[in-house]
């Protein structure tokens, strides 16, 4: 069988056997927890409770800051510390609650209850995944509650489940396929039930997860509307705009939803923590961190709270070694390289990456070559180096004329540039600048 897939892209190394054979493993909460208050796209959460005050497991701690926007919960029963700034991933400071765990571990009444499917209407499985703070776990964290209510909602066929996992070292994806598997088709039933019965679901896997293929296959026939769908093992496979037109071919741009195009896109982890939300009544408290890398003592799957502290889970995982030199929020190729990693897991956190290098401090940068790789990498068909040229110097609007906009900030221009030309980070900062122009023009 043909393997599906877009066009363009790249093939880095990736590093999944450190951690693909290792089993999800509980990790327990910490003392001191850190709940940052921006979690998700859209507005920071606010904050509902004050130092001083006793909160239980599952307590809403924060609530959405708007309709872009999630609550928070608290994972631990405890006393609220503080409501204060402290360093987080990216090495800015951002308001954070900070809790005491009391370790009594005492929850919220209903917490874990359960619940079936057939009880629930549609308002109930939104209001279900809303209540539980549940946002996008495998890219940069927008309410699922959004995304599952669009306006034609009618005209949504399809439910695509993103299995790709196609960032190098990462598997706490995989390896969620292969031990949760049930779970994750209820998960998907609780979203079908909320169109029209023509919708189907496909679970896109890259064919370097054979063994996750073949379990999510044999899962998924209790349900003639689930099927899945072999990728081709290539970057950015998981990407949206990428993995929409591998299953369905069809394309959507900067100014789309991919329910303009009559598709949902939700992370394996997402669909996970949905079946929590509407069959355990559980809101988005943990989720599943790999500790991956050469610099690694030993590498892990681990189910961890969210609020605990990076370095705290990097040393559950035996530590870093003597000679570890960088460490990534993420994966290599869109992760956020930490200063420290004394910061707070949140819940789209995905790794924790350790290098015994730093290719991109170590890269001298030259000047372009004209050679054409970047453009043959990029999966947006974009021009990389006349994007580069432009913001070089300083001409935003050129940028944007280019197809700014339509950059999916994934890395892989960078990634093959023999010049060592630090595309992304311009392509980033672009960006920023161009929203930054259309919110002052829309002013």
């Amino acid at each position: 069988m043909k393997l599906k897939t877009f066009r363009r892209g790249v093939h880095p190394f990736g590093g999944k056997d450190i951690t693909k054979d290792c089993e999800i493993r509980p990790l327990e909460a910490e003392d001191v927890m850190v709940f940052p208050l921006s979690q998700n796209l859209g507005a920071p959460s606010k904050p509902v409770v004050a130092r001083g005050d006793r909160v239980l497991k599952g307590q809403v701690i924060a609530e959405a800051g708007g309709f872009i926007g999630a609550p928070i919960h608290s994972s631990v029963s405890g006393t609220v510390k503080a409501v204060e700034k402290r360093l987080v991933a990216n090495g800015s400071k951002a308001d954070c609650i900070v809790i005491e765990n009391d370790g009594l571990d005492e929850a919220v009444e209903g917490f874990g209850d359960e619940r079936k499917l057939e009880d629930m209407s549609r308002e109930d499985i939104i209001n279900a995944v809303k209540d539980a703070g549940i946002v996008g776990l495998g890219g940069a964290g927008f309410p699922t509650y959004v995304k599952l209510s669009p306006k034609n909602s009618a005209d949504i066929d399809t439910i695509i489940i993103n299995g790709a996992e196609c960032e190098p070292y990462l598997t706490s994806d995989y390896r969620l396929m292969l031990e949760k598997p049930e779970e994750l088709i209820l998960g998907i039933q609780a979203i079908l039930k909320l169109f029209h019965k023509k919708a189907r679901a496909v679970i896109g896997i890259e064919n370097n997860k054979p063994e996750a293929i073949k379990v999510m296959e044999q899962m998924a026939r209790i349900d003639d509307r689930i099927s899945v769908c072999p990728l081709k093992t290539k970057y950015p496979q998981g990407g949206e705009r990428q993995l929409i037109y591998a299953v369905t071919k069809r394309k959507i741009h900067s100014k789309m939803l991919p329910a303009d195009k009559g598709c949902i896109v939700d992370n394996v982890g997402t669909v996970f923590a949905i079946y929590e939300a509407v069959y355990k009544n559980m809101p988005l408290i943990h989720n599943v961190v790999t500790v991956t890398g050469e610099a690694v003592n030993k590498g892990a799957n681990f189910d961890v709270p969210i609020g605990v502290n990076h370095k705290y889970v990097l040393e559950a995982a035996g530590g870093a070694k003597e000679n570890a030199l960088k460490f990534i929020s993420g994966g290599p190729m869109m992760g956020i390289a930490m200063g420290s990693i004394d910061v707070p897991i949140i819940k789209t956190t995905s790794s924790i990456l350790v290098y015994s290098h730093d290719e991109v401090a170590d890269a001298i940068e030259t000047n372009c070559i004209h050679c054409g790789r970047c453009v043959n990498a990029c999966p947006q068909s974009l021009v990389p180096q006349m994007m580069g040229q432009a913001m070089k110097r300083q001409n935003v609007e050129e940028f944007g004329r280019l197809g700014g906009m339509e950059c999916i900030e994934c890395g892989s221009c960078a990634y093959v540039c023999p010049a060592k030309i630090p595309l992304t980070q311009m392509f980033k900062l672009g960006r920023i600048q161009l929203r930054e122009q259309a919110a002052q023009n829309k002013k």
